[in-house]
């Protein structure tokens, strides 16, 4: 990689070209010009150190500006999906330069904690052992404090700076919708226009999994009735795990990775109803087969990256992560008992309080919280908000909620679609909704 300084030049004047001092072709992908940013690790000055951020600049013309796009996880790296953003995007982004950027912690600069990253490869919901989740803790040491989503906005704008243009476009998926929200709250005055795909609500993330759990009834019924099937897939996951309790983290877990890699459910709406009159192999191996992959490396999906952040940054049931360890388990406890069993439905309570975001986060030691933002609602700025109907991962209920707190903001739901409907769906609903906007019309 080629080293440069916050403040040197990636960019030609305003369009933020690719032209500058140590700036060459990326090794991983064509048509693109790498660098790397280098941003202190604790911008207090307490702490001593730098970060290298990769990041890569599309050589096309900028006449209309800079889009930025933002992978999320959070654990994902940008500068290996480039690719694959500008052949999903087509002529979708003509007349804008797409701007790709390694958030701290990911690819090269990947955090790594091996068991850990054996026991959830890419998953948000596989549950760990206690032991995984305070070694990796530990081998990051004092320095997991420096890997949350408010440090992530500082090396955002320290990349806007860097391209040395007023505003940026920023389309950012799951996790990176969110970067991008919290990016437009601190810095509302260099933002053109947000693009928020699979949408995760500024206020913060729900640890205990309730919309994703109550959601999974909806969407089955929904898969149900495009095919046809003569079956009740809600009334059936209900009764089987039940039955079988045991199985809840591990069923929604699978169920959210479907919902990622192929939200057309194949093989659940039979496994189920089979589950439900007793016969659970179906079932069983339908989870099996969707676990997390073990060989996952952390320059793909960083868990380290993914804990660090996730625990610094979401309020949970016992507070902020600086609550002292004493004190969580007992909290935990009293908020599950208070969801409505009716919200969680047609899981049971137990998947809120065993699901692996939770138990992560409950395992993670004290570290001292990041600064949050107070505003209620989004600024006032462009924004094109994109769900799939039958996501799981950040279920429709949540771009729902962001877009009523998204000043004249638009929502796009697509039928059929799961995650990350830009670059997954199968219907060209979200690409064609993303060009309109960013033509501006």
């Amino acid at each position: 990689m080629w080293v440069i300084a916050a403040a040197s030049v990636l960019g030609c004047g305003a369009t933020g070209g690719p032209a500058g001092a140590g700036a060459g072709p990326c090794p991983d992908v064509s048509g693109f010009t790498c660098a790397a940013l280098t941003v202190p690790l604790d911008r207090a000055g307490k702490v001593a150190g730098t970060l290298s951020l990769r990041v890569a600049v599309q050589n096309v013309d900028a006449s209309r500006g800079i889009l930025v796009f933002l992978t999320g996880g959070p654990g994902q790296p940008g500068e290996l999906s480039a690719a694959r953003v500008t052949s999903a995007f087509g002529a979708t982004t003509a007349g804008y330069r797409i701007v790709m950027f390694d958030q701290r912690g990911t690819g090269p600069g990947a955090l790594h904690c091996p068991a850990l990253q054996f026991q959830m490869g890419s998953s948000d919901l596989a549950v760990p052992t206690k032991g995984a989740v305070v070694g990796c803790a530990n081998s990051i040491g004092p320095n997991r404090r420096f890997y949350s989503t408010a440090d992530t906005v500082e090396d955002l704008e320290a990349l806007r700076r860097m391209l040395r243009v007023e505003k940026l476009t920023i389309d950012g998926v799951s996790y990176g919708a969110f970067v991008a929200e919290r990016y437009a709250l601190r810095y509302p005055q260099h933002v053109a226009g947000l693009v928020l795909d699979s949408v995760v609500p500024h206020s913060s993330m729900d640890p205990l999994s309730v919309a994703s759990a109550h959601a999974a009834g909806r969407v089955l019924r929904g898969v149900c009735r495009a095919s046809r099937c003569k079956t009740d897939p809600a009334a059936d996951l209900a009764v089987a795990v039940r039955k079988q309790p045991s199985i809840q983290p591990r069923l929604l877990d699978a169920l959210v990775t479907l919902s990622v890699v192929d939200p057309r459910f194949p093989g659940v709406i039979p496994a189920l109803h089979a589950a439900r009159r007793g016969e659970s192999g179906m079932l069983s191996a339908l989870v099996a087969r969707w676990e997390p992959d073990p060989n996952t490396p952390a320059e793909f999906f960083s868990q380290g990256l993914h804990a660090s952040t996730l625990c610094a940054d979401t309020r949970m049931p016992w507070g902020d992560s600086a609550a002292a360890a004493a004190r969580r388990g007992p909290a935990l406890r009293q908020a599950v008992a208070r969801v409505p069993a009716k919200a969680i439905w047609p899981f049971t309570r137990a998947v809120a309080r065993e699901n692996g975001f939770v138990k992560t986060c409950l395992y993670w030691p004290p570290t001292p919280a990041p600064p949050r933002p107070a505003p209620a609602q989004l600024p006032r700025v462009p924004t094109l908000l994109l769900a799939g109907d039958r996501d799981l991962s950040t279920p429709l209920v949540w771009a729902t909620k962001e877009a009523g707190v998204a000043p004249g903001a638009r929502l796009v739901v697509v039928p059929g679609a799961g995650h990350s409907t830009q670059l997954r769906a199968r219907s060209d609903a979200a690409r064609s909704a993303v060009a309109s906007f960013l033509r501006g019309s």
